[in-house]
C-alpha cells in the first residue's frame, strides 16, 4: 500500500484530498500544525495524524513515506512571504530527499513565466523549481481560478454577483482564464499520486471553458437564477484597489484576494495538452461546477472552505527589531458564580456568531468593519456551530487555539492589529459554583501597536466586564438547569 504524506490538510484542497485518498486506498499521514482542527473530520481516525509545520522538525512526518503531496503557501505570512515559502520548499525537499520519498506532487498556479508575472504567481512557480531542484521525482500541477463550494475563489465570484446588480469593474474582467472544478483538482492529484515513476515534470491543469472573468458572472448569475448583471468597465482600478474592494463586499480579505486578482489580471490558460494526455481530460464544465458548489453552499454541505486556513498577517519575524514585541499588554478579569464549570463553558463556546459578544455591539461591529477595509476577515465568517467549539474553529475574526473544556479557552485574534492578540478564559470549580478568570492579552508590534492598545483602552472598561458579565448570565439561565441567579465578585 502507497503511503502518502499529505501537507496542508486542514486546508481547503487538503481537507478534500485526505478522504479521497482514503477511499482510493492509501495509507494516509497529514502534517498538520493544530490537529485539533481534524477533530470534527469523519475521517480523522483513517489517517496517521503527526503534529508539525515545515519550520520544525519533518523526521516523523517523512518515515516510510511514498509520495509527498505539498500544498502550503505562504501567502498571508509576513512581508517576507516569498522568502519564507522558498525556504520552505527547500527543507522539505532536503527532508525528503533523506527520507527516500520516491515523489512529490505540488499544486501550484498557472501562469505564463515572463516579466508580467504577479508576485504571487512567480513565487508559486519558484517552489516549483526548488523541489525540482535535486533527485526528487515532482510532478507539478499548476491551476487557475478553482471552482468549489467553499472555495476563496467561488466565495468572491459569488458575494460579488449576489451583491451588486450593477458593477463598476476593472478591466481585468475580460483577461481569459481557464477555471477548473474542485473535483477535477482532486482527481489530477490522485492520478499524479499514481502515475508511473517516468513520469514528472510540469503540468497545466484546467476545465474545458476558456472564459473571461465577466463570463463567469453571467455564468453564475444564471445558475443562481439573477438577472444579468450590469458591469461598467474601467481602466483606473489597479489590482490593489479591486482587492480591497472585494474585502469590502465579499467575506475574502483583501490580503488574500490581491492574490487571487493577480492571477485574474493574468491570463492563466492551459498552455498544452500534457495533462490530458497523461492524465486524462478534465471531467466538469464551468456550468456545471458552479451549479454543483451553488448546491452543496445551499444544503450547508460544505466539507472544507478557505476560512479553514489560519491567517497570520502580523505576525513577528526575526527581521523584526528587538523592539518589536516582548510586551504584553493585558486586561485581567475575574468573578465568581453559582452556575457549574461546565454550564460557564458552554456560554463560553456560544460566543460570538448570532450570540453576539454581548457588550458592545455597535463597537464589535464597528471594528469588524474597520477590519474589513483594511483587509481583514472582520465579523463576516461568523460560527461554523453556533453552541460547539473544536480546537482551530473560526470564531468571528477569532481563532480556537486552545479547548479544554471544562478548564480552559484561548482564542488568537485574526484581525488585522499591529500585534498579536489573545482572549482567553480559565474556569476553576469553587464550592457549588466557579471562578471564571478572563483576559485579554495583546503584544505590541513597535510604537503603532502600544498606540493602538492605549487608544481603545477606554472602551475596555465597559466592553470586557459586560463580555464577562453576559457570559455568567447565559451560564447561570440558558445553561443550567438550576437557573439560580449569580454571586458574583469583581
Amino acid at each position: 500500500m502507497t503511503r502518502v504524506l499529505v501537507t496542508g490538510a486542514t486546508g481547503y484542497v487538503g481537507g478534500r484530498l485526505a478522504p479521497r485518498l482514503v477511499d482510493e486506498g492509501f495509507d494516509v499521514r497529514c502534517l498538520v500544525r493544530t490537529p485539533g482542527k481534524l477533530e470534527r473530520a469523519p475521517w480523522r481516525d483513517q489517517v496517521d495524524v503527526v503534529r508539525g509545520s515545515l519550520e520544525g522538525p519533518l523526521e516523523e512526518a517523512m518515515s516510510g513515506v511514498d509520495v509527498a503531496v505539498y500544498l502550503v503557501h505562504g501567502i498571508g505570512a509576513g512581508p517576507d512571504w516569498i522568502r519564507k515559502e522558498r525556504h520552505d520548499a527547500e527543507r522539505f525537499r532536503d527532508a525528503a530527499v533523506r527520507a527516500g520519498v520516491s515523489r512529490v506532487v505540488y499544486l501550484g498556479g498557472m501562469g505564463f513565466d515572463d516579466s508580467a508575472l504577479s508576485d504571487h504567481l512567480r513565487s508559486r512557480h519558484d517552489v516549483g523549481r526548488v523541489l525540482a531542484d535535486g533527485p526528487l521525482n515532482v510532478i507539478e500541477l499548476r491551476a487557475a481560478v478553482i471552482i468549489g463550494s467553499g472555495s476563496a475563489s467561488f466565495e468572491m465570484l459569488r458575494y460579488l454577483v449576489e451583491v451588486l446588480p450593477v458593477m463598476v469593474t476593472p478591466k481585468w474582467v475580460r483577461t481569459r482564464s481557464q477555471p477548473i472544478a474542485i473535483s477535477d483538482v482532486l482527481r489530477y492529484l490522485v492520478e499524479a499520486i499514481r502515475a508511473p515513476e517516468e513520469v514528472a515534470g510540469v503540468f497545466d491543469i484546467g476545465g474545458p471553458d476558456v472564459v473571461s472573468y465577466a463570463d463567469m458572472m453571467d455564468l453564475y448569475a444564471d445558475e443562481a437564477g439573477l438577472t444579468r448583471r450590469r458591469r461598467l468597465v474601467v481602466p483606473v482600478l489597479t489590482p490593489t484597489l479591486s482587492s480591497l474592494w472585494v474585502g469590502l463586499v465579499t467575506p475574502v480579505p483583501s490580503s488574500l484576494a490581491r492574490p487571487l486578482v493577480d492571477s485574474l489580471v493574468n491570463e492563466v490558460v492551459v498552455g498544452d495538452t500534457r495533462a490530458s494526455d497523461t492524465f486524462g481530460p478534465p471531467r466538469t464544465s464551468l456550468r456545471e461546477a458552479i451549479r454543483l458548489a451553488l448546491g452543496r453552499t445551499h444544503r450547508g454541505e460544505i466539507p472544507t472552505t478557505f476560512t479553514d486556513a489560519d491567517l497570520a498577517p502580523f505576525r513577528a519575524y526575526v527581521t523584526d527589531p528587538h523592539w518589536a514585541g516582548g510586551t504584553a499588554l493585558l486586561d485581567l478579569r475575574r468573578r465568581t458564580t453559582t452556575a457549574s464549570p461546565e454550564a460557564v463553558f458552554r456560554a463560553l463556546s456560544a460566543l460570538g456568531g448570532d450570540t453576539g459578544w454581548y457588550a458592545g455591539d455597535w463597537l464589535w461591529r464597528l471594528r469588524g468593519l474597520a477590519d474589513q477595509v483594511v483587509g481583514g476577515p472582520g465579523l463576516r465568517r461568523g460560527r461554523r456551530d453556533p453552541e460547539e467549539m473544536v480546537e482551530g474553529d473560526f470564531v468571528d475574526f477569532w481563532r480556537v487555539e486552545a479547548l479544554d473544556p471544562p478548564r480552559h479557552l484561548r482564542l488568537v485574534a485574526e484581525m488585522r492589529l499591529p500585534g498579536e492578540a489573545w482572549l482567553e478564559w480559565d474556569v476553576e470549580p469553587r464550592g457549588d459554583g466557579a471562578a471564571v478568570t478572563q483576559r485579554a492579552t495583546f503584544k505590541p508590534r513597535g510604537l503603532v501597536g502600544r498606540a493602538y492598545w492605549y487608544s481603545i483602552a477606554p472602551f475596555h472598561r465597559f466592553v470586557f466586564p459586560g463580555m464577562l458579565a453576559g457570559v455568567l448570565r447565559d451560564a447561570e439561565t440558558r445553561y443550567s438547569a438550576s437557573g439560580r441567579g449569580t454571586s458574583a465578585s469583581p
